[in-house]
């Protein structure tokens, strides 16, 4: 083979060097977010523990009414934990690339492995949380165990699977103008009543049920909540509705992301 000939690096050995990138990038990540003290990157599920306890709280205090007969507690678990599995990952990765353009000098990080590190952290912490939180509910007889947890466990990845889509799509589009980040923290805040967190799709008027099933995480919600609550409460939903849109999403995303990434000057 000639000097000047290009080498071919097997998949495997690629895929390996991706996950070490992947490893340092989180690692960076949790000590720049969290820092060395304190609890440290225990912030990372205690911080949406403490977010879902609080809108538990707030919710039996006010005797909030969601249309079933379930507690306030199941409720608050399984509609606010999802919340914030979709809505902090866009938050995470808008203006991700240009804080951290000067990583882009090493040749092993593209713009999706900062995308990619910003958003397992936000799916792990929020994780972490659910399963965290669902045991203490469920120890404490607020709630009772899943009916079925494999269910749970597929609607949790279909709503991850949103959100992390979304998360790259809108990261890209800010590195091209700063307006997504002005608009999508309060589209997202007026997007919470509407995702299915606070209600069932079940106790709506048919007219609004035809609406807010338009919203891809409202299908994941209500899979998620059927898992759990199974023969006590009527979920409506459509799997194949969201593994399209989220399909499509990921494609688009990735179409922004070549684009962007093409573009990118390191800094």
């Amino acid at each position: 083979m000639s000097s000047g000939a290009v080498r071919k690096v097997p998949l495997r050995e690629s895929l390996a060097v991706q996950g070490r990138v992947l490893g340092a990038l989180l690692i960076r990540e949790v000590i720049t977010r969290y820092g060395r003290h304190n609890i440290g990157f225990l912030w990372l599920f205690v911080e949406p523990m403490i977010f879902t306890l609080g809108i538990t709280a707030l919710w039996s205090a006010t005797k909030s009414v969601h249309g079933s007969d379930l507690p306030i507690a199941a409720f608050a678990l399984t509609g606010y934990s999802s919340v914030l599995m979709w809505r902090n990952m866009p938050g995470r990765t808008i203006g991700a690339i240009k804080g951290n353009s000067a990583l882009l000098y090493h040749r092993n990080i593209k713009p999706l492995d900062i995308y990619l590190a910003r958003v397992l952290l936000e799916a792990g912490g929020a994780s972490i949380s659910f399963m965290a939180l669902s045991i203490l509910f469920i120890a404490t007889e607020l709630i009772e165990p899943p009916e079925d947890i494999l269910s749970v466990a597929a609607g949790w990845l279909l709503l991850a699977w949103f959100g992390a889509a979304l998360a790259i799509a809108l990261g890209t589009l800010s590195y091209l103008s700063e307006l997504v980040d002005k608009f999508w923290h309060p589209f997202s805040y007026l997007l919470f009543p509407l995702s299915g967190a606070a209600f069932l799709v079940s106790a709506l008027p048919p007219r609004f049920q035809e609406i807010v099933l338009y919203l891809p995480m409202v299908h994941g919600v209500e899979f998620v909540r059927e898992g759990y609550f199974g023969s006590k409460t009527v979920a409506i939903y459509d799997l194949s509705y969201l593994i399209v849109f989220n399909l499509v999403l990921s494609v688009v995303a990735l179409m922004f992301l070549r684009y962007v990434s093409r573009r990118v000057v390191p800094g």
